[in-house]
């Protein structure tokens, strides 16, 4: 599908009131609600899934653990409501999420925007290829014990292949196909990991399911996994999805969202809980790599989540490929020899610093726990109930302002909380093994 370039221009929404649009070199207004929710159901039902029951479950335990995902549920459904009803705020499309945070408060908040975003996404899609790496090395491992390909290797080949998945599809709206062979990879490796763990759990003796850890690192993993909570429901990317879909752009999203916190999340929950239940505290951060059974199945799985998490990774760098098209003002075909040429370079070049940083510190709980705090709870939450804040305040009561300013002193603290839990797990973790470790 051919690529456009959207000049600033003006559409007609449902109200028969202009809204102005935007430049971009990606599509916009092409999708359907139902598109978008499968875009953000495949964010939350990603290769992810596979570590929640060891990066959730083990460090808050069955009743901490159940009751904080269901009320990360609901706060992240809210939030992102919040921010779904202020896309057209202003008589303006607000595309990307530093457009609409620039436009409530002006230009240092959009490069703070900016800046906190990228560094999510960039934090999102290390742990893609870490998730990717683990998977090709699990599928390793099934038929060979000679350690010859090590976890840093796997890396470097889930970094080629998601780097040729760049390059061939040039916008999200490209997806379109994908989207429904992500949704089938993702029934696979969900099927298998449930399956197989409640067979091990059936026919296994008791587990433990006490929290490990000292007293101290006790507090501190519990932190870390509140962030894990919230980053497990958040893209941090929702403007520009919602850029994607067709008028009125404002009950589409919260349609594709209703049906992202409902449908969407019942996976996830099942395999959190199910592979929790099943292991007990010895779930490790790869799901697949506890369960028993037949290699091929386990192969299958393995295998799924690897293209899976391809797919998922460029959903997440999209908002980074589209700065970089419109900045250099892609326009043509995306397939011409020169827009190919620019996508070889310039997305090639963000993934070979993601595989790095993954090879790197290949720690996938606490990538999560970071992502959480540095970026999660301030864009997802401090942000969204600020900004509406501002946008909306005169028309609120004064119950309603309480509510808000509350959720973002609230949001803040955890923030601040996780960021230094994260930091410090990442710390002990970097000394307990090292440098691109193979774990």
């Amino acid at each position: 599908m051919e690529a456009h370039l959207v000049i600033d221009s003006k559409v007609h929404n449902r109200e028969n009131c202009d809204v102005e649009v935007p430049e971009t070199a990606h599509q916009i207004s092409t999708d359907s609600w139902f598109q978008a929710g499968f875009v953000l159901t495949t964010g939350v039902n990603s290769a992810y899934v596979l570590g929640y029951s060891g990066t959730l479950m083990v460090p808050l335990g069955w009743v901490p653990g159940v009751i904080g995902l269901i009320i990360a549920t609901l706060v992240s459904l809210h939030a992102n409501c919040l921010v779904a009803e202020l896309h057209e705020y202003g008589g303006k499309r607000h595309i990307r999420y530093r457009d609409l945070a620039g436009f409530v408060y002006g230009r240092k908040a959009y490069s703070l925007t900016w800046a906190l975003q990228y560094v999510n996404l960039f934090m999102i899609n290390t742990g893609y290829i870490i998730l990717a790496g683990n998977a090709l090395k699990a599928v390793y491992v099934l038929f060979r014990d000679d350690h010859v390909l090590k976890l840093p290797h796997c890396m470097i080949l889930a970094g080629v292949v998601c780097g040729i998945f760049a390059v061939g599809i040039p916008h999200l709206s490209a997806l379109r196909i994908w989207l429904g062979v992500s949704t089938v990879l993702c029934i696979i490796y969900i099927a298998v990991a449930i399956v197989l763990s409640l067979r091990d759990g059936i026919n296994s003796p008791s587990r433990d399911y006490s929290i490990p850890g000292t007293r101290i690192s006790k507090i501190f993993t519990t932190i870390g996994a509140s962030a894990s909570l919230v980053f497990a429901f958040n893209t941090g990317m929702l403007p520009e999805i919602q850029a994607t879909v067709r008028q009125p752009v404002v009950n589409n999203m919260l349609k594709a969202l209703y049906f992202q916190f409902s449908v969407g999340v019942l996976p996830m929950y099942a395999i959190t809980f199910i592979g929790y239940w099943a292991y007990g505290n010895a779930t490790s951060s790869y799901l697949l790599n506890n369960v028993s059974g037949p290699v091929w199945v386990r192969a299958s799985a393995d295998i799924a989540a690897f293209l899976h998490s391809v797919i998922a990774l460029h959903i997440f760098a999209s908002p980074t490929y589209e700065y970089l098209d419109t900045k250099k003002g892609i326009k043509g075909s995306p397939y011409s020899l020169k827009n190919l040429s620019f996508r070889v370079m310039v997305r090639g070049g963000y993934l070979v610093v993601n595989t790095f940083v993954s090879a790197l510190l290949p720690f996938l709980g606490d990538f999560e726990s970071l992502t959480g705090a540095f970026s999660t709870f301030p864009l997802t939450f401090i942000l969204a109930h600020h900004m509406y804040l501002v946008a909306r305040g005169s028309k609120m009561t004064s119950l309603r302002k309480l509510w808000h300013w509350l959720n973002v002193c609230f949001f803040g603290f955890m923030s601040a909380a996780a960021a230094v839990a994260a930091l410090r797990l990442i710390d002990i973790d970097s000394k307990t093994y090292h440098f691109f470790a193979d774990l």
